[in-house]
C-alpha cells in the first residue's frame, strides 16, 4: 500500500467512491432511476444475508430495496438476535470497515450528500455487543478455521474466520493459541450458555495468516523528510560504521508516523490508559489481571500492537517460542500497511510508531535466542533501515548475529 499523509488519503477514498457511484449510475438519469440503479448494484454484488450494525446493534441485513419512493430512498430489512425484523434507511446500516458492503453503502451516502464515512463507522474499538456463530454456521463433520482474540485459563475467544462471527473455544491444546493466529479445529460439540455460543474440539493445526484476517490497514502520517546529513552518526574522528553507510548513500526519504489503535484509551487523560494499567499490575505483581487486559485489548481490536509486544514480554524470559509468536502477529499486521515497497523511516521518535518498533525488536531478539540466526539478522537491518537513530539498539547486537553467536554465549555488560 503507498504511503500518503491523510488529507491526499481523503482524496483518494473520496475519488474512488466517485468512481464507483459514476459505475452505477452511468445509464441512469434522474434520482429515481439512479436509486433503481443503486438497488440493483446491492442485489448484484452484496451478498445477502449479512452482518451489520444499527446504532451498535448486531443485526443481519437481509435484503436491500427501493419502492420508488424518492424521499425515503433505499432500505434494508434487518433481523435483531431475537428474530424481529424491521425496515430502516440503507444510510443508517453499517458493515465491518474492510467489507464490499461498507465500500457500497459510502457510495451511497456520498450520493445523497451524506458524510460517506461517519464516526460510527470508524471506530477500531470493540462494539458494546458482537456478532455471535449461528447453531448452522459450524458443521460438526468438517474442519472449521478460528481467529484466536484472546485466550484464557481454559477457554479462547475466536472468531469464524471470514466473518465477524465469535465464539468460544475449550480445548486441551490452548498453549497453541495466540491472539491472532488461525487454528484448524476439529469440532467435537456445540452449545450455548447464556445466550453465548461454545464449541469444544482439538486443533489440528495453527498458522499466522494476517491478510486472510481482513484488518482495515493503519494509517500513515506524512511527517516530512528524513535527512541523514543531519542524523548523529558519531564523533567527526570515528569512522561510519559498516551498517549506517548504505543508509546514508541512500540519502534523504520520508518520514512516517503509524496510526496507532489503543481500544479503550482516553484522549484527555493520556497516562491512564490500558496499556499503563497492565503495566501497574504486572508491577504490582498481579500477573493475571495484567495478561486479561492486553487479551481484552487483542479481542477488541487485532491492530492493538502494543498488546502483542507486552503479551510476547509477558513470556519472554521462559518461554521464546511462545514469545516469538506474540510478536510476529503483531510485526506482520503492522506490515500490513507499509506493502512490499515501503522505503520510509519511521522515527522513534514520532511515539506511535513505537508498538510496531517494539514488536519487531522482540521479534528478532526472539529469532536470536531460537538460532534463526538468518532471519534474525535481516530483521535487525530492517530495524535500521527503518529507525536509522536505532534507539533499541540493535547496532550492538547486529554483529554476534551475523557470526551466530548463541545466545547464551553473547557479551552481555
Amino acid at each position: 500500500m503507498r504511503s500518503r499523509n491523510p488529507k491526499e488519503d481523503d482524496y483518494h477514498k473520496l475519488e474512488a467512491l466517485d468512481r464507483l457511484i459514476e459505475e452505477i449510475t452511468i445509464d441512469a438519469y434522474g434520482d429515481d432511476e439512479q436509486l433503481w440503479a443503486f438497488r440493483q448494484a446491492f442485489e448484484d454484488d452484496i451478498a445477502l444475508p449479512a452482518d451489520g450494525f444499527v446504532i451498535g446493534e448486531p443485526v443481519s441485513v437481509i435484503a436491500v430495496d427501493y419502492d420508488g419512493n424518492e424521499r425515503r430512498g433505499l432500505t434494508a430489512k434487518c433481523r435483531r438476535e431475537g428474530r424481529s425484523e424491521y425496515v430502516i434507511s440503507v444510510s443508517d446500516v453499517v458493515f465491518p470497515q474492510a467489507s464490499e458492503g461498507a465500500r457500497y453503502i459510502a457510495a451511497y451516502r456520498r450520493w445523497l450528500g451524506l458524510d460517506p464515512y461517519p464516526a460510527e463507522t470508524m471506530k477500531t474499538s470493540r462494539r458494546e455487543r458482537q456478532h455471535k456463530v449461528a447453531d448452522d454456521d459450524i458443521d460438526l463433520s468438517k474442519p472449521v478455521e478460528l481467529v484466536a482474540l484472546s485466550v484464557m485459563e481454559r477457554a479462547a475467544r475466536c472468531r469464524l474466520l471470514g466473518s465477524d462471527r465469535i465464539i468460544t473455544l475449550r480445548t486441551s491444546r490452548l498453549w497453541e493459541l495466540v491472539p491472532g493466529i488461525i487454528a484448524t479445529v476439529t469440532p467435537q460439540k456445540k452449545w450455548r450458555y447464556g445466550g453465548h455460543p461454545y464449541l469444544s474440539g482439538d486443533i489440528q493445526s495453527t498458522r499466522i495468516d494476517v491478510k486472510a484476517l481482513d484488518l482495515v490497514h493503519f494509517g500513515l502520517k506524512r511527517m516530512g523528510m528524513w535527512d541523514p546529513k543531519e542524523a548523529y552518526w558519531g564523533e567527526e574522528d570515528e569512522p561510519i560504521e559498516e551498517w549506517a553507510e548504505p543508509i546514508i548513500a541512500h540519502g534523504p526519504r520520508p518520514m512516517f508516523e503509524m496510526e496507532q489503535v489503543l481500544p479503550g484509551e482516553d484522549p484527555d487523560d493520556p497516562f491512564n490508559d490500558p496499556i499503563t494499567r497492565s503495566n501497574d499490575f504486572k508491577d504490582a505483581g498481579e500477573r493475571a489481571e495484567a495478561i486479561k487486559i492486553l487479551m481484552e485489548l487483542c479481542q477488541a481490536d487485532l491492530r492493538c500492537l502494543d498488546a502483542h509486544s507486552h503479551l510476547g514480554n509477558f513470556v519472554f524470559d521462559h518461554h521464546p517460542n511462545d514469545a516469538v509468536r506474540h510478536y510476529e502477529v503483531g510485526l506482520r499486521i503492522g506490515e500490513l500497511s507499509l506493502g512490499g515497497d515501503f522505503s520510509g523511516v519511521l522515527p522513534w521518535g514520532l511515539i506511535d510508531n513505537r508498538p510496531f518498533l517494539r514488536c519487531m525488536h522482540g521479534y528478532g531478539l526472539c529469532l536470536w535466542r531460537l538460532g534463526r540466526f538468518d532471519e534474525a539478522e535481516q530483521i535487525f537491518q530492517q530495524m535500521l533501515w527503518l529507525n536509522p537513530s536505532d534507539n533499541q539498539g540493535v547496532r550492538f547486537l547486529i554483529d554476534e548475529v551475523k557470526t551466530k553467536t548463541a545466545w547464551e554465549d553473547r557479551e552481555v555488560e
